[in-house]
Order: structure tokens, then sequence, then C-alpha cells
């Protein structure tokens, strides 16, 4: 989303010293999220958590530590920002007819903590995704990706060798995720870099290659489709921008709409040649998991069975409604796709929350230049493909993922130099950044 603010001035002594030691410890702490995915397939809230603080610390140490209420509070007050904030507060109301309120009150946490940190970070001014960190990013995602790649390849030798960790291929899925979400905005920025342009583009070529490689070895359907529909998003989006603005909007919404029916729809739409093509979870039983909390959503379909009830749906009351057939694979945790969970939990009010905030954001996109809107169309076109068949859809570490995403993407106007913002607005002095930008959450 869009904000306005007023660019840092000059800062001296003791004071800048200190702001930029904590603005470089926040850079790197994003930096090393990709490897810190690796390593540990949740940690990407706490990478966040570490950034923020190193972030809120430099702004509260600036001279103009004072703007940062003032950021937050603009970006709170636009549309998009009003509208998840209107979600939040009615996810948090839903927890009263939970089966479960303290499960459901710590998924609700796992949600929010992610994006509060993505705010601050936002509003502290402090973030400044130069040529330099976007490459050092680059660096991070490709050894992520070949470390990844080199465990699938031993299976899984080193962490048996080492006792670490789970010994299944499929924990490398969510590092796979991470990668491509990540690679969006770094290749975008190493490509439209002015600085070392030749070597920015046989990094941003080797990091595309990488994350490609990880999805194509890793156990990740979901990272492969998500590659595939950014590609051709992103291709798409530089020749018809209007056309896919217009796709993305439309699939987006009926993709929302249809999720209590998606199983019946699967199940029966969907042929057999092309069910029998994938593994079995993501196949048949993924078809199975559907149905089965399609009937919760239907059940209650104005507000649903309360957020965070997913994760223990075959214990909810609502469970008794479902046939015999089905309500075993209520007990599986989530229904693999993030449209019916919110259906299945916040009913039609969440549901409609959701698919506001995500129509304004791609009108914020419908403004910006077409090279900037394609990359950005793209990301939200991947992700959204990504969790309709993916994973649970309030799990911290994914959404901390997008927030760092959406963070790394840089303003508009971008010079080596510096932050070049987009024209002056009608505040003066004051700047308005782009949408999905680092000042954009």
């Amino acid at each position: 989303m869009s904000q306005i603010y007023r660019p840092n001035r000059a800062e001296t002594g003791q004071h800048t010293g200190a702001a930029a030691g904590l603005s470089k410890s926040g850079h790197a702490a994003l930096v090393l999220l990709p490897l810190a995915m690796w390593l540990a397939n949740r940690s990407a809230p706490l990478m966040l958590g570490v950034a923020t603080i190193a972030f809120v610390a430099a702004a509260a140490a600036s001279v103009h530590s004072g703007e940062m209420t003032t950021r937050l509070r603009r970006i709170l007050a636009t549309p998009l920002g009003l509208s998840l904030a209107a979600f939040f507060a009615w996810a948090n109301v839903s927890i009263l007819w939970s089966h479960d309120p303290v499960a459901s009150l710590r998924m609700w946490g796992e949600l929010v903590l992610p994006v509060g940190f993505a705010l601050a970070i936002a509003a502290s001014g402090r973030f400044r995704p130069q040529p330099a960190w976007l490459k050092a990013l680059a660096v991070a995602i490709i050894f992520a990706c070949l470390l990844s790649i080199v465990e699938l390849a031993s299976g899984l030798s080193q962490r048996a060798t080492l006792g670490v960790g789970k010994l299944f291929g499929f924990v490398f899925n969510r590092p796979a995720i991470t990668a491509l979400v990540l690679a969006v905005p770094t290749a975008h920025g190493l490509w439209r870099s002015s600085d070392a342009r030749r070597f920015n583009r046989l990094l941003a070529a080797v990091l595309v290659l990488a994350v490609a490689a990880l999805a194509l070895k890793s156990e990740s359907a979901s990272a492969r489709l998500g590659i595939v529909v950014c590609m051709i998003c992103w291709l798409l989006s530089l020749y018809l921008p209007r056309l896919m603005l217009a796709a993305v909007a439309g699939a987006f919404v009926l993709t929302m709409a249809m999720a209590p029916v998606l199983g019946i729809a699967a199940e029966n739409w969907l042929p057999s040649q092309i069910l029998n093509r994938f593994a079995v979870m993501t196949g048949q039983a993924r078809i199975d998991i559907w149905l089965s909390f399609g009937e919760v959503a239907r059940s209650s379909p104005l507000h649903g069975a309360g957020f965070g009830t997913s994760t223990s749906m075959h214990l909810h009351p609502l469970a008794t409604e479902v046939s015999p057939t089905h309500k075993e694979l209520l007990a599986v945790g989530h229904p693999h796709d993030m449209p019916l969970q919110a259906w299945a939990e916040t009913g039609l009010i969440g549901v409609s929350l959701l698919t506001l905030a995500g129509l304004l954001l791609l009108r914020q996109l419908s403004r910006l230049p077409t090279p900037e809107m394609a990359p950005r169309l793209a990301l939200f076109a991947a992700a959204f493909a990504i969790a309709v068949v993916g994973h649970g859809a309030w799990q911290g570490w994914w959404i901390a993922t997008l927030a760092a995403s959406i963070l790394w993407f840089t303003p508009s106007d971008f010079r080596a130099g510096g932050l070049q913002m987009l024209p002056r607005s009608s505040a003066g002095d004051e700047w308005k950044a782009s949408p999905l930008s680092s000042e954009a959450v």
C-alpha cells in the first residue's frame, strides 16, 4: 500500500553511527532469512523479528524518531490497511465460538505478529534495499538452494549424521517456496539496477536457475506451480498488463467465491488423467480433504467455525454435521487451501474482507508503470496459486516470507546512488512511495 513520508535528513555524531549500525544489522537479518529457512524451516518469523528490532532501534536512535508513528498511521489509514485490520479484528472476534480458544488465539498471533513486524520495518524508514543488499540476498538464496539440493541428493545424510531435524524430504518444501517468493523482488531489483548491469543480470539469471532447480528437486508441487504461474504472469504482464490484471483479479475472486465447493468441482470436473500425474497427497487425497472442509464451510457459511480451528476441526461441534466418509480427514490439520480455510474458519464475513483487501492491492498495482507492475502481479498470482493448493493459510513462516518479499521490492524510481521516490505529492516536501515497496506493505 502507498503512504506519505518525509525523507531522512542528515544525522550527525553518535546518533548517525548507532542508527547506521543497527540498520546494517536489520538488513543482514533479512538477507540471512533464506539460509535460516534452509536450516530450520519455520524460522522466517524469527529472522523478521530480529530485523524489526534492529530497524526500530535504528529509527529510535535517529534524530527523526518521531516520524515512525506518523508513517505507521498513514499506512494503517489506507483502504488496504483498514480492510486488513478489519479482517484481523473479525478473526479475533470469531475466536469467541472456537472450540479451543487458546489454540485459536495462538494461531491468530502467528498470523498477526509477522504482519506487525513488516509494518514496523516499513514505518521505521530505515530499510533501504540498495543493490549491494540485493546482491547479498541473491547469494544467500542461491546458497540456500544449493545446500537444499545437496541434502536432497544425498538422502539427508548430513542431518542424519548430525542428528538434527526431521529426516524427510518434505522439510525442504518450505525453503523451496521461500526461495521462490524472495527471488521475485531480488531478480527484479538486480535486473533493473543501473550499476554493474551485466554482473547483476548474470546474478539474477543464476538466481532464477537455482530456485527452479530446487523446485524440481524438492517434493513441493506447490513450488513448481508457483514458478510456472510466476513466469507466465510476469511475461504476459509486460505485454498485456491490463488484460493480465483483469484475469488475475477475476481468477482471484472466482477462487475465493467457489472455495466451499472446490472439492466437489475438482472431483466432478478434473480429469483422472491429470490426477494420476500427481503424488498421492497432491491428487485424490487432496480433493478428499477439500470435500471434508467444504462441508464444514457450508454448515456455517456466515461466520465459520472460528479462527484457527482447522488444526483440530475433527473435535469441533460442526464436525458432527460432516458425513462419516469425510469426517476422518478433518484431523489433517488444515484444508491445504487458503480460501477454503478462510471460509471454514471465518465464513463469508472473513472471506469478503480478504477479497476486498486483495482487490484493493490489485488496484494499487494497476497504478504502477508496467515494468514495476509485472513482477508484483506475478508475485501476487504465484503466492495465491501456492496458497490455493499448499500449506495452512495462517502459518507464520508463510506470512513472514510474504512480508519480507514485499519489503524487498524497491521503489519504482530506484537508482544506485540512493532512493529516488515518486513525484512530489500535494503535501509539499513530502513524498509518495510506490505500492509493495520498502515503504509500503
